[in-house]
């Protein structure tokens, strides 16, 4: 029998500091960073839920969740503003018992069980909001209702070389995990998990309540919950996806998941008529290329005007590139400016930046890792924070990090910040 999405209900763990982000999560949650011009990270699995057929959605926050609740709102886009289920947004409380800030990823399900409950879910879906895929959730819940499993894992092979930055799990032929191991050392395999769990109700209820009992839990789901499950014998099975998916978590696969999106056939279909992605859009004017200007190899959002040369980038409603100037390999935010003679390479600009004219950001040869963070900011990228403004003619090197809100002022006396300096920034 094929299980009713009606009797799903979604969790969508979205609470998240994502340190490995560096700047760009400073001053908002992970699944609220920008992604491709015009979304932004959480819209992806918002819209795998509408598109599946369910329409029953909680979303947890906690870090930073301003942008994450303006964005969201009452889920207009995606068809989730409505009187029986929608979508939630579920900030911790502090009240009677045992609610209080979210400890980890299983005690922030834990504390919202009684809105689980309250929609009589037959299964619960607990999806990680800060990852970029497309995924028709039937299949998985098809699955996991033929082996009457307790919890089944969603599951990706991955390169050996990135197996030690996930769950990695170890099945027998008919998929029943036998066990599993959250970012080891020494990788057994290459089965990752993708952070996508289906758990009976029942079992939810029953495996949360014991880990919240237990003293000695961080209380996550892949450090705790599921290797215990399986270590104690419960039906936990996997789920073997086929399809694309993305842990954009540090800031080089966020840049080579945005550059993947400008090859003739990407990995990732955002014109997909048959699986839309939504998302909360602002009314801008459509996008203006100038004579003169040149654009290869790109996306541009609506509201940018172009007057100078965009090659292989991404650019974010209303951003300006003047004449003269160079914008390449690099991914350029919201209402940022570009101005006339200035260059851009294989850089990340956040929000509402001013690259002054005749500025040069970024480089293509080899530079010095980052001084503050060497082992994240060390394949050459630059990364300048929201609303910072670069006096005319400065020039940053690569893998350098300059932080949020500076003003010219705050550069008296420089000329430029060398390859693998930082700027207004402090250790995360």
């Amino acid at each position: 029998m094929e299980p009713s999405t009606s009797k799903v209900v979604a969790m969508i763990l979205a609470g998240g500091q994502g340190t490995r982000l560096n700047i760009l999560s400073l001053k908002r949650a992970k699944p609220a960073v920008p992604f491709a011009g015009k979304y932004r990270i959480i819209d992806f699995v918002l819209s795998n839920c509408v598109n599946s057929g369910i329409y029953t959605v909680g979303v947890l926050t906690q870090y930073r969740p301003r942008s994450l609740n303006d964005h969201i709102q009452r889920g207009q886009p995606w068809d989730l503003d409505r009187m029986y289920g929608g979508v939630h947004l579920l900030q911790p409380y502090l009240g009677r018992g045992e609610s209080d800030w979210y400890r980890g990823t299983a005690d922030a399900v834990y504390q919202n069980l009684d809105f689980i409950d309250h929609y009589r879910p037959d299964n619960v879906l607990v999806l990680a909001g800060d990852h970029v895929y497309k995924m028709d959730y039937r299949p998985l819940l098809r699955f996991h209702a033929e082996r009457q499993a307790d919890v089944t894992i969603s599951c990706i092979r991955v390169r050996p070389s990135e197996a030690s930055r996930f769950g990695i799990v170890t099945i027998t032929g008919s998929g029943r995990v036998i066990h599993f191991e959250e970012k080891p050392q020494r990788p057994k395999g290459t089965l990752a998990s993708m952070g996508i769990y289906c758990f009976r109700r029942d079992a939810l209820h029953l495996w949360l309540t014991n880990d919240a009992r237990n003293p000695a839990s961080s209380h996550d789901f892949g450090k705790d919950v599921i290797p215990r499950m399986v270590a104690e014998g419960a039906n936990v099975f996997a789920y073997q996806f086929e399809g694309y998916w993305m842990d954009v978590g540090t800031v080089q696969a966020y840049w080579e998941a945005n550059m993947q999106l400008l090859v003739h056939a990407p990995p990732l279909d955002l014109y997909d008529r048959s699986w839309v992605i939504h998302t909360r859009s602002e009314e801008r004017p459509p996008a203006k290329v100038q004579a003169g200007a040149t654009v290869k190899r790109s996306l541009v959002s609506h509201g940018c005007i172009i007057e100078g040369t965009v090659e292989s980038s991404v650019l974010s409603p209303g951003v300006y590139v003047g004449p003269g100037a160079l914008v390449r390999d690099s991914v350029v935010m919201t209402d940022t400016r570009i101005e006339a003679g200035a260059t851009v390479v294989r850089s990340i600009i956040d929000k509402q930046v001013l690259i002054a004219v005749g500025c040069r950001v970024g480089s293509d040869g080899d530079e010095p890792v980052n001084e503050l963070f060497p082992d994240s900011i060390n394949t050459g990228l630059t990364l300048i924070g929201k609303n910072t403004k670069l006096p005319p003619h400065f020039r940053v090197g690569g893998n350098c990090v300059i932080g949020s809100d500076l003003v010219p002022e705050d550069f008296a006396g420089l000329t430029e910040l060398a390859g693998g300096k930082c700027l207004g920034v402090h250790p995360l």
